[in-house]
């Protein structure tokens, strides 16, 4: 499918560009372009493949009806990865084909159709080439990716809508946590759950994200970095934190992460930590692991880590786990041996300057 191209008639000048991605934090400093690509059911039933009009240009407000269906009944979907410089000046996004695999199974889920994962690649690629000035010259610096598609039928009804827009726009951004990588202190949640048996839990949809800003903003509120969920069916078995995926390093040389039932995101960090474990050689279950088990683990030494991972984070110890019934430190409270170890070889597999032997990494 050929992209159309449109020219931008005031793209950032460089001294702006330059002063913005210096420090640019996460989530805020906006590249000039995007990519999107339009799809009608019509066009599908009359024969094509529904995706059609392609195009990169300036990143601009979207047009959107009142009674456009994204707005009522939420049809919306995202992913999240990353596009890294080289040491040969070259640039490289990690494992792409798998984010392209996860925003398939979640529009799925969402009864929205399915984009091509080729297509999906070549508007990720496309949109990196663009904007390539914007990779920020720091330490940790990325050039953050969001692709995301929502339903863009005018009507009012409940069924799933006949026509969504793909959007892709990237983020200059630096590390996810202010200050660098720091032990977190976490929250766990009593009064809300993240998802439930049957739910939208393994879909990376916004609704997922909005159900979980009121116990984030509890969790700050006790002098917390982060909340974790338990289970909507016990409330006893730990499930993730608000964004992101978590790991208990044992003494035995065993690892436990909490399995995939439907009500977690199956994380890429998540999927490539489980592979770099076992290449330590330590046996990685994926087992439920309770609350009441974790704070005694931690308590009597078992525990020697948790590990948080995501693709904004990547590899994050938590320090400290606090709810009603008092706080328990993991560890020493510090920066364990494997969270340093995962993080440095992950991000040497990211930005190429160590070997991968796993074909993770995507050239742009």
């Amino acid at each position: 499918m050929q992209f159309t191209t449109i020219p931008h008639p005031a793209p950032t000048p460089d001294a702006e560009r330059e002063a913005a991605i210096a420090d640019p934090g996460f989530g805020t400093v906006f590249t000039d372009h995007m990519v999107t690509i339009d799809y009608d059911e019509a066009d599908k039933e009359a024969g094509g493949t529904g995706w059609h009009s392609p195009t990169i240009g300036p990143r601009v407000p979207i047009p959107l009806d009142p009674a456009a269906s994204v707005l009522h009944y939420a049809q919306e979907i995202f992913e999240g990865m990353k596009a890294f410089t080289h040491a040969d000046g070259g640039m490289a996004m990690f494992r792409p084909e798998a984010n392209a695999s996860r925003f398939n199974a979640s529009a799925r889920r969402m009864a929205m159709p399915e984009i091509p994962e080729e297509l999906f690649l070549e508007a990720v690629r496309l949109a990196v080439k663009t904007d390539a000035k914007w990779m920020p010259p720091v330490d940790g610096g990325s050039l953050y990716i969001r692709p995301f598609m929502f339903a863009s039928e005018a009507f009012l009804g409940v069924r799933p809508a006949r026509q969504y827009k793909f959007v892709v726009i990237l983020v200059s951004t630096s590390n996810y946590f202010k200050g660098g990588v720091n032990p977190v202190k976490i929250w766990v949640s009593q009064d809300y759950v993240r998802a439930a048996p049957g739910g939208t839990g393994a879909a990376k949809t916004g609704g997922n994200y909005a159900a979980s800003l009121v116990p984030q903003a509890e969790a700050i509120s006790k002098g917390c970095d982060q909340v974790v969920f338990l289970d909507a069916a016990n409330h006893k078995w730990v499930e993730e934190l608000g964004g992101m995926n978590l790991f208990f390093i044992r003494r035995d040389g065993s690892v436990i992460t909490p399995p995939l039932t439907g009500t977690i995101l199956p994380g890429i960090t998540r999927d490539s930590l489980i592979a770099m474990l076992r290449e330590e050689g330590l046996e990685v279950r994926e087992e439920p692991y309770s609350i009441d088990q974790w704070r005694t683990e931690a308590e009597s030494g078992e525990l020697l880590e948790t590990l948080a991972c995501g693709t904004a984070a990547v590899v994050t110890p938590v320090g400290t786990v606090a709810s009603p019934d008092g706080e328990f430190t993991i560890g020493t409270g510090g920066i364990g041996q494997m969270a340093m170890k995962m993080r440095e070889r992950l991000v040497g597999l990211q930005n190429g300057q160590i070997g991968d032997q796993h074909g993770w990494v995507m050239r742009v």
